[in-house]
C-alpha cells in the first residue's frame, strides 16, 4: 500500500485556482478574517476515491494483544491517533514506559473539569473581562461574542489537552451527537452541551445518549422543544435512529430500512413529546405532561414488535434502552470509532475480526467505552504497519498538532484576552481548511468520517492544501502577532531541546525532526532533499561548524541568522512533503 500516493498526486492542485472559503459564524481575528469572505460550493479533489477498494482483505490482523516491539515508533503512532499532535517529550515518556501504562493514562479523565469560558470582549457588559458568562441571563446583544468565546475556549482545551484521550473523544462525540452551536442561538446551551460531551468522553455511551436527548442544545437544534401530542416532531427521533444509534442498514422498502422503519421513527417521535428547553439561569430542560403523547407506542419487527407504555418524564429513557438492546447499535458506534481512530475502510475481515468483537465488548461492558478503546489500542491490528500513517490529518489535527509538536508558546491565562485571541486565530485557520470547531456542516457531522468513497481524502482539495501550506509557512516564518504578542516556531529553542550530539550533526538532526513529525519513514532521496534544504551545496561538517559557532555566541546576529534560516528552510521542505499530512 502506497500511503503517499494520494497526496503526491494531489499536490498538483496547488496550481489550481483557489476558491473563496465559506463564511464563519462569529468574528475572526487577524489575517484569518481576510481568508473567509464568501460562500463557495463544497470542493472535492479530483483525485479522491471514486470507489472503495475491493478484492483481497486489506489486512489479516486481529484484536489479539500486541506483543511486538514497544519503542518510539509505536508510542508515536498511539499518541498521534489519541492526541492532537504529541510533543517529543510526550513521545519519549511514552516510549520509556509500557503500552499498558500509557493506555492507563490516556484512558483516565482528569480529576476535575476545566473552568468554563470567560468574557474577553468589552461588548459583553454582563460580566467583567476574565469572568465567565455561562451563568448570566440570555441577551441577544451578547450572543455573538459569547459564542466566539465558547469556540475559542474549546480550542484552548484541545491545545492544552495533556496526555489524556478526553479531548479527542469529546470531539468524537461532538461529531457523533451533532449540535451546530451557531444554530441554537444560546451560547450558554452550547457550553452545557460541550460540558456534557466532555463529562461522558470516556464514560458510558448509553447514558450519554439519554442525557443528550434532553439537553437544551439538542432539544433546540433538532426541534424536540416543538414536539407535542398530536403534532410530534420527527427530526430528533429520525436522527437518533439513523445517525446516533442503530443506523439504517440496507433499504428494504420505501422509507424502511433493515434496522428501523418509518413507523419506528413515528413511534420514537411520540415517545419524545413534551420536552422543552429552559433558557433560565442555569439553562436546562423540562417536561410538561400535557404536551406528551400518552398512547402506547408500538415498534416494528426490527425492534421485536416491542411496546413502550406511557411513563411520563422517564419514557425517553425506555426508548434509549430499547434501541441499545439492538446489537446493531453497538456495531454502528464501533464502526464510527474505528473510522475515527484507525482507517475508513471496513471490509469483511475488519467487520468480522474487529468490529463485531469490539461491539460484543461494548455490550458486555454495559456500553462503557473505555474497555472497547483499550482492546482496540492494545491490539496487533492497531499497530499493523498498514494502519500506521494511513489517515489524512483533519484541520484540527493539522493546525493544533503543528503548534503542539513544534512547542509553540502561547500567552498565559494572566493575559486572558490575548490568550483567547490566539485561540480565535487558530479557529480561523481550521475554518479555512473546512473544519469549524463547534459547527460541523450538518447533523451527520464532518463528511470525512462518513462520506463514501472519499472519507478523509475530502480534507485535501484545491482550497485546503494551499491553506495548509500557508499555515506552515507562517509559523515557520514571522508567525502571528496580536496585541504585541507573537506566536511562531522557535526553531533554535526547539533544536536545542535535542541531545547536543544530535543538534550538531545534520544527519541526526534531520532524522530527529522526521521521527517527530512524520508517521512513516522517508526514502533516501527524500532525506537527501531535506539535507539540500538545510545545507544547499555544502558539506555535512558545515552545519556542525555553524551550529557550534552559534552556541558559542548566541547573541551574534549573523551567526544566529545563519542557523535559523537553514533550519527554517529544512522545516519548510519537510512540512511540504505529502507525508506530513498523514497520521
Amino acid at each position: 500500500m502506497n500511503r503517499r500516493h494520494f497526496l503526491q498526486r494531489n499536490a498538483a492542485v496547488i496550481n489550481t485556482p483557489v476558491a473563496a472559503v465559506a463564511g464563519r459564524p462569529g468574528p475572526l481575528a487577524g489575517p484569518a478574517a481576510a481568508l473567509a469572505q464568501q460562500d463557495p460550493p463544497e470542493t472535492v479533489s479530483r483525485y479522491a476515491n471514486k470507489e472503495l477498494p475491493t478484492g483481497l482483505a486489506r489486512t489479516t490482523s486481529t484484536l489479539t494483544p500486541y506483543a511486538g516491539t514497544w519503542g518510539y515508533e509505536q508510542a508515536a503512532h498511539l499518541l498521534r491517533r489519541c492526541l492532537f499532535g504529541p510533543t517529543r517529550p510526550e513521545i519519549l515518556a511514552a516510549a520509556g514506559s509500557s503500552l499498558t501504562a500509557v493506555l492507563n493514562g490516556l484512558l483516565t479523565a482528569p480529576a476535575t473539569a476545566p473552568d468554563p469560558p470567560v468574557n474577553v470582549s468589552a461588548t459583553d457588559t454582563s460580566v467583567p473581562i476574565g469572568q465567565t458568562w455561562t451563568a448570566q441571563v440570555f441577551d441577544q446583544n451578547f450572543e455573538g461574542v459569547r459564542r466566539t468565546s465558547l469556540r475559542d475556549w474549546w480550542l484552548g482545551q484541545v491545545l492544552g489537552q495533556g496526555t489524556t484521550l478526553v479531548e479527542k473523544m469529546t470531539l468524537f462525540w461532538h461529531n457523533h451527537f451533532v449540535v451546530e452551536i451557531s444554530n441554537i442561538n444560546d451560547a450558554r446551551m452550547g457550553y452545557e452541551y460541550c460540558r456534557l460531551l466532555r463529562q461522558h468522553a470516556l464514560g458510558n455511551v448509553k447514558q450519554l445518549a439519554k442525557d443528550v436527548t434532553v439537553t437544551p442544545a439538542m432539544l433546540r437544534y433538532l426541534n424536540g422543544n416543538q414536539s407535542v401530542v398530536g403534532a410530534p416532531n420527527e427530526n430528533y427521533g429520525r436522527e437518533l435512529l439513523e445517525l446516533f444509534t442503530v443506523g439504517k442498514g440496507p433499504l428494504i422498502g420505501t422509507g424502511n430500512y433493515t434496522n428501523y422503519t418509518e413507523a419506528d421513527v413515528q413511534a420514537a417521535a411520540k415517545v419524545l413529546t413534551g420536552w422543552r428547553d429552559l433558557a433560565t439561569v442555569p439553562v436546562g430542560s423540562y417536561y410538561t405532561a400535557s404536551r406528551h403523547d400518552t398512547t402506547t407506542k408500538v415498534f416494528s419487527s426490527a425492534f421485536g414488535n416491542a411496546s413502550i407504555v406511557a411513563s411520563g418524564n422517564t419514557e425517553y429513557q425506555a426508548l434509549i434502552n430499547l434501541i441499545f438492546q439492538q446489537v446493531e447499535t453497538a456495531r454502528f458506534i464501533v464502526r464510527k470509532l474505528y473510522r475515527w481512530f484507525v482507517y475508513y475502510l471496513i471490509d469483511t475481515q475488519v467487520e468480522t475480526d474487529i468490529i463485531r468483537p469490539l461491539a460484543t465488548i461494548l455490550i458486555n461492558k454495559s456500553f462503557d467505552v473505555v474497555p472497547v478503546l483499550r482492546a482496540l489500542f492494545s491490539s496487533e491490528h492497531f499497530f499493523d504497519a498498514l494502519n500506521v500513517g494511513c489517515l489524512i490529518k483533519s484541520p484540527l489535527d493539522f493546525t493544533v498538532g503543528l503548534c503542539r509538536q513544534m512547542q509553540v508558546a502561547f500567552p498565559p491565562a494572566t493575559n486572558v484576552a490575548v490568550q483567547y485571541g490566539m485561540w480565535n486565530y487558530l479557529n480561523g485557520l481550521t475554518f479555512v481548511q473546512q473544519q469549524t470547531l463547534g459547527d460541523p456542516p450538518n447533523v451527520a457531522g464532518w463528511a470525512a468520517y462518513y462520506q463514501t468513497p472519499q472519507y478523509h481524502e475530502l480534507w485535501i482539495n484545491a482550497v485546503t492544501l494551499p491553506r495548509r501550506n500557508q499555515v506552515t509557512d507562517l509559523f515557520i516564518g514571522t508567525g502571528y502577532t496580536r496585541s504585541g504578542v507573537n506566536i511562531k516556531i522557535d526553531v533554535l529553542a526547539l533544536t536545542q531541546l535535542f541531545p547536543a550530539a544530535t543538534a550538531s550533526d545534520c544527519n541526526l538532526l534531520i532524522d530527529e525532526y522526521v521521527k517527530l513529525m512524520l508517521p512513516i519513514a522517508l526514502t533516501a532521496n527524500q532525506i537527501a532533499f531535506l539535507k539540500t534544504a538545510l545545507l544547499p551545496g555544502l558539506p555535512d561538517f558545515e552545519w556542525t561548524v555553524e551550529w557550534q559557532q552559534y552556541l558559542a555566541a548566541p547573541t551574534n546576529t549573523a551567526k544566529k541568522a545563519a542557523v535559523t534560516t537553514k533550519l527554517q528552510a529544512m522545516l519548510r521542505a519537510l512540512m511540504g512533503l505529502a507525508e506530513y499530512h498523514l497520521s
